[in-house]
């Protein structure tokens, strides 16, 4: 062999080294971003610590966060009626790791209040039908009804008498309550309030007559024997109250009505990181670690999936704007 010849084969193989070592440094970063994810998400609450959709966010994020192998941070951002927080999410960059968990008032408040910032359906990527809680129609312990059907028929009878108590504006549970003046042919104002604590404490209290609240919040008074449940609002009774019809099944066939909650993130995210937290989301759902503390608020895991999630929204928000636009109701 040659000097040249000899020459040409070590020129050639770092030529090969140099090409694969070149090679292998520009597939690192992509081989880093296919990792998702690779640092800790935020979920952002749109309400102070406290309430329903808080209280399962300190459930959920601790296992979703294992099931992700990273932390998963709850970030209360309240006000404006969820909008504040929402609206965060909204702006987020759609990486996945900023996500919201909100009630159904994530659709409901853009139908009454003009000052929405975002659409609720299009500036978000729907990624898990979390589930529901089923709604109480509560009386105080004295009311002179012991059934749901009674109930009725003692408003019907005397209208303009009684009212319904209302933890704020555009609640699913004063939502419920309209539909339930709609269905039932009944004239019963709602009074809102700040808050389902005072709304309960007055209904206790003979000021207001009854109201529709979320079980998590209304059971605690069931059980001391001041309030007394005539009827449940989803569309199967509650596993916590077998006994309690629900609205369908007291005559208003087909009432349907219960708080239900999601998560989402902002728009455009890709499909393949949207799946991802969905299948952790759904996993993270069915754990039996937390099946226990979702009995005790009478949560009711569903794990539906983006294109479930989004079919709920259309349709609620359908079954909402029906409710809003024939009782009036508007947000200032």
């Amino acid at each position: 062999m040659s000097q040249s010849d000899s020459a040409n084969r070590i020129r050639r193989k770092l030529l090969q080294a140099t090409t694969s070592m070149l090679g292998a440094s520009l597939l690192a970063p992509c081989a880093r971003a296919a990792k998702f994810p690779d640092a800790a998400l935020k979920l952002v609450v749109p309400f102070p610590p406290g309430g329903t959709v808080d209280t399962l966010g300190r459930i959920i994020a601790p296992a979703f966060g294992t099931q992700l192998g990273q932390q998963v941070i709850i970030e209360n951002k309240g006000g404006a009626g969820g909008t504040i927080g929402s609206n965060q999410v909204n702006q987020a960059a759609p990486n996945g790791y900023t996500l919201l968990l909100n009630a159904a008032n994530h659709i409901i408040t853009p139908l009454i209040s003009n000052n929405v910032p975002f659409d609720p359906i299009k500036d978000f990527t729907p990624l898990c039908y979390v589930g529901y809680v089923p709604q109480l129609v509560v009386v105080r312990s004295e009311f002179p009804a012991s059934s749901f059907e009674e109930f009725i028929n003692i408003v019907r009878d005397k209208p303009g008498q009684y009212n319904w108590a209302a933890s704020s504006i555009g609640t699913t549970g004063h939502l419920a309550e309209e539909l339930i003046n709609q269905r039932a042919g009944l004239k019963m104002p709602v009074i809102a309030y700040r808050g389902g604590g005072p709304a309960l404490t007055d209904v206790i209290a003979g000021h207001t007559t009854a109201m529709v609240e979320p079980i998590p919040s209304a059971i605690q008074h069931v059980k001391s024997g001041r309030l007394k449940v005539l009827a449940v609002t989803s569309a199967k009774r509650a596993s916590s109250l077998p006994n309690i019809p629900t609205v369908a099944q007291s005559g208003l066939a087909g009432f349907e009505l219960p708080s239900w909650y999601a998560i989402w993130g902002p728009a455009k995210m890709p499909d393949d990181i949207t799946q991802q937290l969905y299948q952790e989301l759904k996993r993270t759902l069915s754990l039996a670690t937390l099946k226990d503390k979702f009995a005790e608020l009478s949560f009711e895991a569903q794990g539906g999936s983006p294109a479930e999630l989004h079919a709920l929204m259309q349709t609620e928000s359908e079954k909402y704007a029906s409710i809003v636009k024939t009782a009036g109701i508007v947000m200032n």
